[in-house]
């Protein structure tokens, strides 16, 4: 099972990958035609969202981590979805009314996600938290 999920995680960073490189090229090559300024924008967070699918799915070493590959794939999508409105809300271009609250709410829910995953390392102590 573990060579199976490692295939499939890893066919989704490649696709994630892609899509955050080139959302166009992928939507061309998949259906056959080409992205607006915002099918681009959404194609890069779908390519977000593949990357942490994958590292969420990535087969664990161990036992113990058994939600740890969930938590560190929702921190890492958060994280990049957060950053990338932003930038797209700074940089301009097509701007939409909810691009600033939720670049809001996963940049909060990225921090969120890190000092979970922090306590979980043992990186904080639990009168730290």
């Amino acid at each position: 099972m573990k060579p199976l999920l490692a295939l499939a995680a890893g066919t989704e960073v490649v696709t994630g990958l892609a899509l955050i490189v080139a959302p166009s090229v992928v939507a061309r090559l998949l259906f056959g035609g080409d992205l607006s300024g915002p099918g681009q924008a959404l194609g890069t967070l779908a390519g977000f969202g593949l990357l942490a699918l994958a590292l969420a799915c990535w087969p664990a070493r161990d036992a113990a981590g058994s939600a740890a590959p969930a938590l560190r794939g929702m921190l890492l999508f958060s994280l990049l979805a957060a950053l990338y409105l932003a930038y797209r809300g700074v940089v301009g271009g097509a701007v939409g009314l909810l691009l600033w609250p939720a670049a809001a709410f996963h940049a909060v829910l990225a921090l969120l996600l890190a000092r979970v995953w922090l306590r979980t390392q043992g990186a904080l102590r639990p009168d730290e938290a």
